[in-house]
């Protein structure tokens, strides 16, 4: 642990970030390794399959499926973008035991820096991972720094879903979903977005609206190939 993070947290935080990351890590390891992973993509859309390396592209998912994702994508190599507060931190480290990396900054706090970042792991041919909803919602509404590292850096942005047949679904903002051991977890694509190097900023909402339906329809083919309903 830095200076910095030394003077950031309290002793009590420090003991939680030294202990909570190896147990969370592990109990999701184990229980992780009894999920039945069935991916499923829109008409013409190439998916991104189990253990394969991922290259310079952007992947964007709802906050609601991060357990299931870190299983998923463990081999990937990634670098996703985590948040500068004491949670954020918590989920870094556990992520880092899976063999993400992060880059720090939010929507909200260190938005510029994050995506400076993302933008130097895309160059180096590394895939940046962004909760398209996260932090702290409203849920099923993706933010503007995908469309704005996909202009900067011609990476396209891949648009999924990991439904669990079976889980726990927590009473909090993003309605997080913890799969239950043993069930089947549907891995839905949706079609990927391209934005134009040249895209003027006013046509970034137009294009941040086309991601967000694309994430809507991974998730809601998802929950029909499963015979759920919608929420």
């Amino acid at each position: 642990m830095s200076h910095q993070d030394r003077t950031k947290f309290t002793v009590g935080q420090r003991i939680v970030l030294a202990v909570v990351p190896r147990i969370v890590w592990a109990v999701l390891w184990l229980v992780g390794l009894t999920w039945r992973f069935e991916v499923i993509a829109e008409e013409g859309v190439t998916p991104v399959v189990f253990g394969q390396k991922a290259g310079p592209e952007i992947y964007c998912f709802w906050h609601q499926c991060v357990l299931p994702c870190t299983m998923y994508f463990r081999h990937s190599r990634a670098v996703i973008l985590i948040s500068r507060s004491f949670d954020g931190e918590l989920i870094t480290r556990v992520l880092r035991l899976f063999g993400f990396d992060a880059v720090r900054g939010s929507s909200s706090r260190g938005a510029r820096e994050g995506l400076l970042g993302l933008k130097s792991v895309i160059e180096a041919g590394r895939t940046a991972i962004f909760t398209a909803d996260g932090p702290r919602g409203p849920i099923y509404e993706t933010k503007l720094g995908p469309i704005k590292l996909a202009q900067a850096t011609g990476a396209p942005i891949g648009a999924f879903h990991l439904q669990p047949e079976h889980a726990w679904t927590l009473n909090s903002w993003d309605r997080f979903l913890i799969p239950k051991p043993f069930t089947r977890i549907v891995v839905s694509w949706a079609q990927w977005t391209r934005v134009p190097a040249n895209l003027p900023a006013a046509q970034f909402q137009v294009m941040r609206r086309e991601l967000n339906a694309a994430i809507e329809r991974a998730r809601l083919r998802a929950l029909a190939h499963l015979g759920q309903n919608a929420s």
